[in-house]
């Protein structure tokens, strides 16, 4: 039986050209295409074969009675559609994303990719391009580190239930890169990599599948800045991901990005925190007692934002949240396994 595909985004604006394509090829092949509106979403949003959550929609998830508006992580709530429908694999991006026609192409999360273990940091673009260029989120003493001999590395027969694709053009940076470099970059059709356990990278929401046995990894935190909400959130997906022997890969591009506008002193600001704490997240994840298994994935996720808050790097605002969304999905995975 084929897997059922979904799609989510969470525009704030009226529907982009990048986001009726998005649309257009998933509807084709019969994708969901799930957009989860905001307070600033245009009262009359309308994107032919989708299923629109307005901001004031009646839905039946704890976590919706409690999401904040005016947040990127209301895509949370497009998640919880999604798996509610019956998702297999959640393919998410942004609205200013224009995925190429290799977006649409079957997926498999076993995979043959260069192997990376217990290396700490690695700077994944270095695989794809010869170019100076690191991902968001990468701590800044990493970033003059030299190129890894990615020849050394094998090639194994991976489980990768978390993959991000890069993005060309308006690859997914900081705001040091763009206001220092600020060079456009398509990358190079390099095989894919898949690290696993002590090998680290952030991953962003712009360009990632995700797998059933990862749906619980999805959630996005808010009580922390807008630019490390979804970088945060990799860590921990990375660190759990481990404890149930997964990789997560990263492979060339199948989107190019248009950047919406962005102020990018504004950007910066914002991704302070992660220039200053990242190393440190990274090693309080490290040393997080979890238990084995996918089935202590969602009780790992808790014990997880409960650290990083305990630590107050995220506001104990979050708990709340974290602990709705655990029920939430508890529920509609254990619904959709009868």
């Amino acid at each position: 039986m084929p897997e059922h595909y979904a799609f989510v985004a969470t525009p704030i604006f009226a529907p982009s050209a990048a986001l009726q394509t998005f649309a257009e090829g998933c509807t084709a092949r019969n994708w969901g295409v799930f957009v989860a509106g905001d307070k600033k979403s245009p009262p009359d949003f309308a994107l032919a074969g989708a299923t629109y959550l307005a901001a004031d929609a009646d839905l039946p998830f704890r976590f919706s009675a409690l999401c904040p508006f005016n947040h990127y992580g209301r895509k949370n709530i497009g998640y919880l559609a999604a798996i509610a429908e019956g998702a297999d694999v959640i393919v998410e991006s942004d609205d200013d994303n224009i995925p190429y026609d290799s977006f649409f192409a079957p997926r498999s999360r076993v995979v043959e990719a260069t192997a990376v273990q217990e290396t700490g940091w690695v700077n994944v673009y270095s695989r794809f391009t010869e170019k100076k260029i690191w991902p968001r989120g990468l701590p800044l003493a990493e970033v003059a580190r030299p190129r890894p001999d990615w020849s050394a590395f094998p090639t194994a027969i991976v489980d990768a239930p978390i993959q991000q694709g890069l993005a060309d053009v308006n690859p997914d940076v900081d705001a040091l890169y763009r206001l220092i470099e600020a060079t456009e970059v398509s990358f190079d059709a390099a095989p894919p990599i898949a690290l696993g356990h002590g090998a680290w990278s952030p991953f962003n929401s712009q360009n990632t599948t995700w797998w059933r046995d990862a749906f619980p990894l999805l959630y996005l935190p808010f009580h922390c800045s807008f630019r490390m909400t979804d970088i945060w959130r990799s860590f921990v997906a990375q660190r759990l991901a481990w404890t149930c022997g997964w990789s997560v890969l990263y492979h060339r591009a199948t989107v190019w990005q248009d950047r919406n506008a962005h102020d990018l002193m504004r950007d910066f600001a914002d991704e302070v925190p992660g220039y200053l704490h990242n190393q440190a997240i990274r090693e309080t994840l490290d040393a997080l007692p979890l238990k084995s298994g996918p089935e202590n994935l969602l009780p790992n996720l808790a014990n997880a934002y409960a650290a990083l808050v305990g630590k107050g790097w995220i506001s104990e605002a979050e708990l709340p949240l974290v602990e709705a969304w655990c029920l939430d999905v508890e529920a509609l995975l254990s619904r959709a396994a009868v």
